[in-house]
């Protein structure tokens, strides 16, 4: 296996790690008010927390930006209900062709993910002679990962809401209802320990 082909995966597994399922929550958060129908939206959206998420694992990656691991630790959830929340309050997507207020609260909460992930990542670029080639390729690996999260959630909302005749609202409203509890009882866990 290739150098490019061991990160790739690595960044794969990193979003599917059901260990670790904190970004599976948030991509799921990210997509519960949106249909198949609306796979342009959702790609911009998932590619924006990409964009961020590479940002911040870029640089700290290259020890240009450090924060508190303790603190980011507990922001990840924070992110989570934040986007839950707002689906509770909005459980449709907007209508209108410009840009929208969730692909920046895409982009910003992938830069708070991306510095979750930056410790371990950096000690095992430690060991390579150049970082651009793995670092592109684990976020490759990132996006692909977050794409079949998105494929799997959204053929099971458009199987919910189409066939068995869910109401739409009612769909966004329990899953971002059982994310932002998830995520509250994270954000719980976090603040006790």
């Amino acid at each position: 296996m290739s150098q490019f082909q061991a990160y790739f995966k690595l960044g794969i597994e990193h979003i599917l790690d059901l260990n670790g399922f904190d970004h599976i929550l948030f991509v799921i958060a990210l997509c519960a008010i949106y249909l198949l129908r609306d796979w342009k939206k959702i790609l911009v959206l998932v590619t924006a927390f990409t964009i961020g998420h590479s940002i911040t694992l870029a640089l700290a990656t290259l020890r240009i930006f450090s924060v508190n691991s303790n603190l980011i630790e507990f922001l990840i959830p924070v992110t989570i209900a934040v986007t839950a929340f707002f689906n509770i309050l909005k459980p449709r997507p907007s209508s209108g062709s410009g840009i929208q207020a969730n692909y920046a609260f895409a982009l910003f909460f992938g830069l708070i993910h991306g510095l979750g992930f930056s410790n371990y990542l950096r000690s095992l670029l430690g060991r390579e002679n150049s970082i651009w080639e793995p670092l592109l390729a684990f976020n490759l690996g990132l996006e692909a990962g977050q794409l079949i999260i998105v494929g799997i959630f959204i053929v099971i909302s458009s199987i919910t809401i189409g066939i068995f005749g869910t109401n739409r609202k009612e769909w966004a409203l329990v899953i971002s209802s059982i994310v932002l509890g998830m995520s509250i009882m994270m954000i719980l866990d976090k603040v006790y320990w």
